[in-house]
């Protein structure tokens, strides 16, 4: 899996937002450059399962982040 700047990605790396993301259930928005720690990927190529401190089971695109 590759991130937006295409970048290997693997369980537990650490990784920023690229754009701000509106979070759906949430009524919140995570901002460009907000850091999401020990990322996990899943079956699909494309999605992310990872925590933030206020949101938790949160999944986010791989083309919305880039590695740190």
């Amino acid at each position: 899996m590759r991130d937006a700047v295409g970048n290997l990605l693997a369980d537990g790396d650490k990784v920023t937002l690229v754009k701000d993301l509106p979070v759906k259930g949430a009524g919140m928005t995570l901002k460009r450059g907000t850091v999401i720690r020990s990322i996990r990927l899943t079956g699909d190529p494309q999605e992310i399962d990872c925590r933030h401190e206020s949101i938790r089971g949160l999944v986010l695109r791989a083309e919305f982040v880039r590695k740190v």
